[in-house]
């Protein structure tokens, strides 16, 4: 036969230490689905294709990256305007669909620095069953590349088709293929040029700034050929300014976006208000697994008694605003209760039995009289309640002496 069972375990049918850590756990599985939630845009960049550095798609340039790695010239990527403050190279990978706000800002983070912007071609689709893949549709219009350009120079994007197979790079620094479908600019101040007027990759004149009008000779699409990646790396080499390593924004493909709310509150300046908070719940939390002293029996919601229904009533009164009300009443009460005691005659009402208890009162400026006006005429509760014990001292004295 069984035992007792312990109190605690009749309060408590789980352990507490059991609780302890499933809600711990439960707290972690939450925080790490957040951040993976928020986040997960930032990991899976690149892998839809586009034009990024990570993109390794036939536009994007993920090959560029491994190639100069490859060759002990590791490049660095942005994912912020803070990290674009860089004095290497910085190549800028415009793609269709890029944000011309987005752009603007790197203007303001690189103005004064080298950096290389390589302009669209291509209108592409997602390969189906093939992640990152895209199939080539057709080429941008020439007036869809010239909003780009515009950016940086006058120059338009020509019309014509050109057929080189060579193209002229100043001081013969490397030798330079020609791609495929050429798309080039009309431009006098050209450094890689098809020949003339026709310009590949324009110097702009207020900035630092380069223009590669075709990506087809840095893109991954340009890399399956020995001789076109070799000259991709000469023409970095060609507009790098120092031996620091390049840099490859990712901020124009949607790195580091700031419109979300829960990254907002998970980096500075707002992470410490957002620590701040989980550590107070922290405590709360703490606080709340232990009890001190027994636990509080459950009252009525109205206690019986006396004290209790005039508590109760007293409280109804100040709710509803009437307690303006109570010291004529109160006053009306006390006349009747003093006449009872002191044997007034049956006939006399209101004031003529006020006259008739005051002329049976010795007590003069504190006696029945200017006890009653006072409580008539209380303006406010602390008043009432001052005078209204007053009056009542003074019927419970004259009880005491009619007994």
């Amino acid at each position: 036969m069984s035992g007792p069972v312990p109190l605690a375990m009749a309060e408590s049918p789980f352990n507490r230490r059991t609780i302890f850590w499933g809600v711990l756990a439960s707290l972690i599985a939450a925080a790490g689905f957040v951040l993976l939630s928020t986040y997960a845009p930032d990991f899976r960049l690149g892998q839809k294709g586009g034009a990024s550095a990570l993109s390794k798609s036939g536009t994007g340039f993920a090959g560029l990256v491994e190639l100069m790695t490859l060759l002990d010239d590791e490049p660095e990527t942005a994912r912020s305007l803070d990290e674009l403050n860089w004095d290497g190279l910085a190549v800028v990978t415009i793609g269709p669909q890029s944000d011309p706000d987005a752009l603007k800002d790197i203007f303001g983070a690189r103005s004064g620095l080298t950096t290389l912007f390589v302009l669209p071609k291509w209108r592409t689709i997602p390969y189906p069953g093939r992640e990152g893949w895209e199939s080539k549709v057709d080429r941008l219009s020439a007036g869809e590349v010239d909003q780009w350009l515009a950016r940086f120079t006058e120059a338009k994007i020509g019309r014509d088709k050109v057929d080189v197979q060579r193209l002229q790079v100043r001081g013969g620094a490397f030798a330079a293929p020609a791609p495929p479908d050429l798309q080039w600019a009309i431009s006098a101040n050209a450094m890689i040029s098809a020949g003339g007027d026709r310009a590949v990759l324009i110097e702009a004149k207020d900035e630092p700034f380069f223009v590669l009008t075709d990506p087809d000779l840095l893109d991954n699409a340009a890399l399956k050929d020995p001789e076109r990646a070799t000259a991709a790396v000469g023409l970095i080499e060609f507009v790098r300014p120092n031996d620091e390593p390049v840099i490859f924004d990712l901020t124009l493909h949607g790195a580091n976006r700031k419109h979300d709310l829960v990254k907002l509150l998970l980096e500075p300046p707002f992470l410490a208000l957002t620590l701040s908070v989980f550590a107070a719940a922290a405590l709360a939390l703490l606080h709340g697994l232990g009890r001190f002293g027994p636990a509080e029996a459950e009252t009525r919601a109205i206690p019986f008694g006396k004290r209790a229904l005039v508590e109760t009533t007293a409280r109804l009164m100040h709710r509803a605003g009437r307690l303006d009300l109570l010291g004529p009443r109160y006053a009306a009460l006390m006349r009747r209760r003093a006449a009872a005691i002191l044997g007034a005659p049956q006939g006399l009402r209101d004031d003529a039995l006020d006259d008739w208890i005051a002329g049976r009162d010795k007590d003069g400026r504190d006696g029945y009289a200017s006890l009653s006006d006072r409580v008539r005429k209380a303006g406010n509760e602390t008043d009432l309640t001052a005078d209204a014990r007053r009056l009542h001292q003074w019927i419970a004295r004259r009880f005491r002496e009619r007994r």
